[in-house]
């Protein structure tokens, strides 16, 4: 009597082979009809991204050309040393991040300061180190020496500030 109470505890819900291969057939069946039904609904639809409200634009953003044209006032008043300074230099040359000279230490200027203002300029507008080139930017070449000037004179350097360029030939020649 106990071997037949033995026996039936242990058995389970599938009593027969036929069982065995339904179950086995739906547990691999299921997950692969569960994963293509899942597949397809990622694939198809237009999602938008999170957090995207305006597609169109975003479409023509990935869309567009390379290169842009932009168009500055030519006649705007150029901007002084320390006001291109404290625009675009502040965040690296204030604190010294990454090695960059800071505004008035003569100590970390020194050694540039003996290159001269051309060689400054010229790092200031292709990039050196860490610094990535200010040329082409929001500021004209000559506003970024205006700074460079400012940089280095606070630091005990005798450059002049650069002067604004000089009137085209033809409007040089209209005047009398």
């Amino acid at each position: 009597m106990s071997d037949s109470t033995h026996e039936e505890a242990h058995t389970g819900p599938i009593k027969t082979p036929k069982q065995l291969f339904w179950v086995s057939f739906a547990a691999f069946v299921i997950p692969v009809f569960i994963i293509i039904g899942l597949v397809y609904y990622v694939t198809t639809g237009n999602k938008t991204a999170p957090g995207a409200t305006d597609v169109e634009r975003s479409i023509a953003e990935r869309l567009q050309k390379v290169g842009m044209v932009e168009i500055r006032d030519a006649n705007r008043p150029l901007q002084g040393g320390e006001a291109v300074y404290k625009a675009q230099c502040t965040a690296c040359h204030a604190t010294g991040v990454s090695g960059a000279p800071k505004l008035g230490d003569a100590g970390d200027w020194a050694a540039r300061l003996q290159q001269g203002y051309d060689a400054l300029l010229a790092s200031a507008l292709k990039g050196k180190g860490a610094m990535a080139p200010q040329g082409g930017g929001n500021f004209s070449d000559v506003e970024i020496g205006r700074a460079v000037a400012y940089m280095a004179n606070s630091a005990g350097g005798k450059f002049a500030e650069p002067a604004a360029p000089a009137a085209s030939g033809a409007a040089a020649a209209a005047a009398p």
